[in-house]
């Protein structure tokens, strides 16, 4: 035991009092002496005028002994041996008399050696245990270190030497003091920066440009806590085993939502997917400011670092944490190595905006930086933006991201943003006319999806009074006359600087400038480039010839036409890439570059350049760009010529019809995969999808799928009509779908007439809640989130409900709040942390219970009347029996994640019952005697197995009961060969993939041939 660690059980304050009494007191005077004292004429138990007697002595050394013993923590050495340990230190004590030194001496030696030397003059006796000859050398330690202490304390110690040292110490503390000043502390010029950062951050990202509202003497930045919408995010997911019956086929496909501004909620590496002006950037923006401002206010927090992609790619080299604020024109100068000590301290949140704004071939450097900088730095949170199309779905998997898209503005979402918009451009006369606008005219209504279109609709209707346009095309047209002509003009701005353009003389010069950008893959470019192109394009633009330079003429667009910005010094690019798109397929038509578009079909990049040429081309021209994208037979290529349709006014029936038909064989689709493909292609696909009449359950699938995907109101006459379907997978993606649409009008139309059994209609917000009680009582529900037990009693006829789920709500502790649901058979509990207990839930008669992460499991085994169990969190004890109710009639069982770690399967046999077993990813360990427990069970016939299992039952001993086997989350690439062994008697396999995953079923057919093999694929 080192004499520090004796010192947590001894304090200082006790022990040095007790050394003081070894020690004869100071007598008056100053004491400066010109010679050291001896250590016999120091001690106070020697001498004439003792103070203290051996006897004295060794109460001293029973009371150290003794508080070690009783200090906390574990008893350094044997009861029967406290005696021995007090007399031996106790001599050891009093031989302090006997040293032949001074005290002068005695420090220079140091508490180590000075204990050496009583050591040797009052040797340990060797009868004494190990560790209570250790304890005493420890102790004999921390004794000599206090003992030095005293000596260099006393004013007679050497008082010449003293004085010098102490003069060399003072000196060197004035020093160091003085250094300290001069060079502060990391930490403290960090913390000094951060007081300056953090506000600034908050302060230049606190507002948005609200289109169009700074046409009247309004200005064009708005705080962002004002215009702020928040939005949705979505993800795909798959769950083992969903709410449903627990005998149903696992992986069951779902979608997740979760407010935007929580994307990061949970998990650290987010990709975040949106179309243009779907609110990318500004989810960015707020994001920054709440983080500075919770840091700011002293809360534990992130320290944000916005990144523009287009900004970093310009230097080349992108940069490591240190170069972060200089590549993004911070004008505020850290601290040297500030932001690599923020990452280390995993204290940041880097936001990556735009990986679809550089060009595709700076993508893999750009992926390689990042994983570098997520590898080195963990623990810090990372967003990354982009445009859907940009990068393939699992760009950032391996890295750690989990991918989500930000969900097109929905009817309640729209409503939210006109009113928010109305009252920042106090135009509020116009917000019930714009409101009814969407509601009555489709074409407009489809266009108001992201919060770009929505304000450039608003700011329109505003400047027109009422008037808006119908398509796309002529939207954008209204839009760039209200920004390029009516602007300044309404503003009574005259020519400020002289040069007076046109809107076609602006267009012509902008528009060469965005194609040059498209043509580049570019979303910026600096001065240098941009005067280039507007120096190309200036003297086919009469008008603008003889007003000035290019030079000049390019300033003017910067600072006039409401189109260009600075994002940095010596940097321009588009208000919004969406302007960048329109402008570059009008420059394309306008220079006849038909083949050009045509054979850049296939770059996501020129999906919306392609579209918008055709609104812009002439027939004939529109004729030819149709042909040739029909050239080549791709489904990607032939929604893409679908969606064109939306835009050609007027088109040779012929091309038409054969986009049509070629569209016709994508129609319907028989996978979510095609589903979403074809909702890519917008509402035009709403007018072609069929049904339900002749159309299997698969395609009827799909159908849906798209309608919802596309995400309108116009998607709702399409839904309506599969709404008394009776597949129930249709009826669950209608369900499913409720979240993308008005929750009381969708429930209205379309839930209120779905046949409820077997289902669960989920509630994830509140006006879904309202909504729910407008419908009447379900069958089942499902809640998700944080929700009081009142809410959710409110929704819940006891008469009617036979199954409940509840996610995610730590609000849930008391399960007995569900004991007057007395028709109850069914309930599921995820992430409840606070229910601990489960015996409220006995009374009422439960069938069948899924539990996954809840406090506790306390109670379980008082739910006798079980048939259906699944437990995903680990069982108590070494037995099923100490968990699982042994006496009820269980006839499904489902296990996972480290459910039985502890208790293997053993046990099993005490459900005879058991009819199906489930055995699902991470369950535990299995050895060959849990296989023989499952081989024994008399009525077991169906088996589910996860892909990890294989190598486990590979090993496991014949079990000719079981008669149906599923396997999940299969490649295509997995040895079975074992199975035909284990598993001899198999009437049907089937393998369910892992997710995207396709293959044949005769790869395994071989194996299985007196079994019926199905391959299933998972979405």
């Amino acid at each position: 035991m080192d004499p520090a660690v004796l010192g947590t059980r001894l304090a200082s304050s006790l022990v040095a009092p007790l050394v003081k009494k070894l020690f004869v007191r100071e007598a008056p005077g100053a004491g400066l002496v010109d010679r050291p004292v001896r250590l016999s004429a120091l001690v106070s138990f020697r001498g004439e005028q003792r103070s203290l007697t051996e006897k004295g002595v060794a109460k001293l050394a029973t009371r150290l002994v003794r508080e070690a013993v009783d200090s906390p923590g574990e008893r350094p050495f044997p009861p029967d041996e406290e005696t021995a340990v007090t007399d031996v230190l106790s001599r050891k004590l009093l031989a302090l008399g006997d040293l032949d030194m001074d005290d002068v001496q005695a420090v220079r030696l140091g508490y180590r050696e000075l204990a050496r030397k009583l050591n040797h003059r009052a040797p340990t006796t060797g009868d004494l245990s190990a560790d209570a000859s250790f304890f005493l050398d420890t102790l004999t330690e921390w004794a000599c270190l206090h003992i030095i202490n005293f000596f260099t304390q006393r004013s007679t110690f050497v008082a010449h030497t003293l004085l010098e040292q102490s003069r060399t110490q003072a000196e060197l503390i004035a020093k160091l003091d003085e250094l300290i000043t001069r060079s502060p502390r990391p930490f403290a010029l960090d913390a000094a920066f951060e007081r300056r950062y953090l506000p600034h951050i908050a302060e230049k990202h606190n507002h948005i440009t609200i289109y169009g509202i700074d046409l009247r003497d309004s200005p064009d930045r708005w705080p962002l806590e004002v215009a702020y919408l928040s939005l949705e995010t979505t993800a795909t997911a798959t769950e083992e085993w969903g709410p449903g019956a627990p005998g149903t086929v696992p992986r069951t496909p779902l979608t997740l939502q979760l407010p935007a501004e929580e994307a990061l909620r949970g998990h650290d590496r987010v990709l975040l997917r949106g179309d243009a002006g779907s609110g990318k950037t500004t989810l960015v923006q707020w994001l920054a400011i709440s983080a500075a401002r919770q840091a700011d206010d002293g809360v534990p927090g992130r320290v944000p670092f916005v990144l523009p992609l287009r900004t970093l790619i310009r230097r080349g080299t992108l940069p490591v944490p240190d170069a972060f604020l200089e590549a993004v024109g911070c004008p505020l100068s850290p601290p040297r190595g500030w932001a690599e000590r923020v990452l280390t301290a995993r204290r940041g949140l880097v936001m990556i905006d735009g990986i679809d704004e550089i060009p595709g071939h700076e993508r893999a450097r750009t992926r390689e930086w990042l994983r570098d900088l997520t590898r080195v730095f963990p623990g810090n949170q990372w967003l990354v933006t982009s445009r859907p199309a940009a990068v393939r779905p699992d760009w950032l998997a391996r890295d750690g991201f989990r991918e989500l898209s930000l969900a097109p503005m929905n009817s309640t979402d729209v409503a939210a943003f006109v009113h928010r918009w109305h009252a920042a451009a106090d135009a509020g006369a116009y917000e019930e006319r714009m409101l009814t606008a969407l509601r009555t005219k489709r074409d407009l209504a489809r266009l108001a999806t992201n919060p770009l279109m929505c304000g450039l609709i608003c700011a329109l209707h505003r400047e027109r009074r009422g008037f808006l346009p119908q398509g796309r095309k002529e939207l954008y047209d209204a839009a760039l006359s209200m920004l390029l002509h009516r602007r300044d003009r309404e503003r009574g701005m005259g020519n400020p600087d002289g040069i007076e353009l046109g809107e076609e003389a602006q267009l012509e010069l902008l528009q060469a400038l965005a194609y040059g950008l498209i043509l580049g893959g570019r979303t910026e470019i600096d001065h240098e480039g941009a005067l280039l192109l507007i120096e190309r394009a200036l003297p086919s633009v009469a008008s603008a010839v003889g007003q000035g330079d290019a030079e000049t003429i390019f300033r003017h667009l910067l600072l006039r036409s409401g189109l260009l910005r600075e994002p940095a010094p010596g940097v321009v690019d588009f208000v919004h890439r969406t302007f960048q798109d329109y402008l570059g397929a009008r420059a394309a038509v306008a220079d006849g570059h038909i083949d050009a578009l045509a054979g850049r079909a296939h770059d996501p990049q020129w999906e919306d350049v392609i579209r918008m040429a055709v609104a812009h081309a002439r027939p004939r021209e529109r004729d030819a760009l149709l042909r040739k994208l029909l050239a080549d037979d791709s489904t990607r290529i032939t929604l893409l010529a679908l969606a064109c349709l939306e835009h050609a006014t007027t088109l040779d029936p012929r091309v038409r019809a054969e986009v049509e038909a070629r569209a016709g064989r994508l129609i319907p689709p028989r996978t979510r995969e095609e589903a979403q493909r074809l909702a890519e292609a917008g509402p035009l696909v709403l007018e072609l999808l069929p049904g339900p009449e002749g159309l299997s359950d698969a395609e009827a699938v799909g159908v849906t799928v798209t309608a919802s995907r596309v995400g309108t109101e116009a998607s709702l006459p399409v839904l309506k009509r599969y709404r008394t379907h009776r597949a129930l997978s249709v009826r669950s993606q209608l369900i499913g779908a409720w979240h993308l649409f008005e929750p009381e009008e969708y429930a209205r139309e379309v839930l209120a007439h779905v046949d409820p059994d077997d289902l669960y209609f989920t509630v994830r917000n509140p006006g879904q809640l309202t909504a729910l009680r407008g419908i009447g009582p379900r069958s089942g529900v499902r809640f998700n989130g944080e929700y009081e037990t009142e809410d959710m009693l409110s929704v819940l006829a006891p008469e009617v409900l036979t199954s409940l789920a509840v996610y995610d709500n730590p609000l849930l502790a008391d399960v007995g709040v569900f004991a007057p649901l007395r028709g109850l058979r069914g309930l599921s509990l995820f992430n409840c942390r606070a229910v601990t207990d489960l015996s409220a839930l006995a009374p009422l008669g439960l069938r069948e219970l899924t539990l996954r992460g809840v406090g506790g499991l306390a109670g379980l085994r008082a739910l006798t009347t079980l048939r259906a169990a699944a437990i995903r969190q680990p069982l108590p004890g070494n037995d099923l029996r100490a968990g699982l109710p042994a006496s009820a009639p269980l006839e499904v069982l489902f296990l996972s994640r480290g459910a039985i770690a502890m208790t293997g399967l053993r046990g099993l046999a005490h459900w005879p019952l058991l009819t199906a077993l489930h055995l699902g990813p991470a369950v535990g360990p299995l050895t060959v005697e849990d296989w023989r427990q499952v081989a024994a069970q008399p009525a077991l016939t169906d088996l589910y197995l996860h892909n990890s299992l294989l190598p486990e039952i590979a090993h496991a001993p014949a079990m000719p009961g079981i008669e149906a086997l599923h396997l999940s989350q299969m490649y295509g690439a997995e040895d079975l060969g074992e199975l035909p062994r284990v598993l001899p008697h198999l009437r049907e396999v089937t393998l369910h993939t892992a997710s995207g995953k396709r293959f044949p079923a005769d790869r395994y057919s071989g194996l299985f041939s007196t079994a019926h093999l199905t391959v299933t694929e998972t979405e």
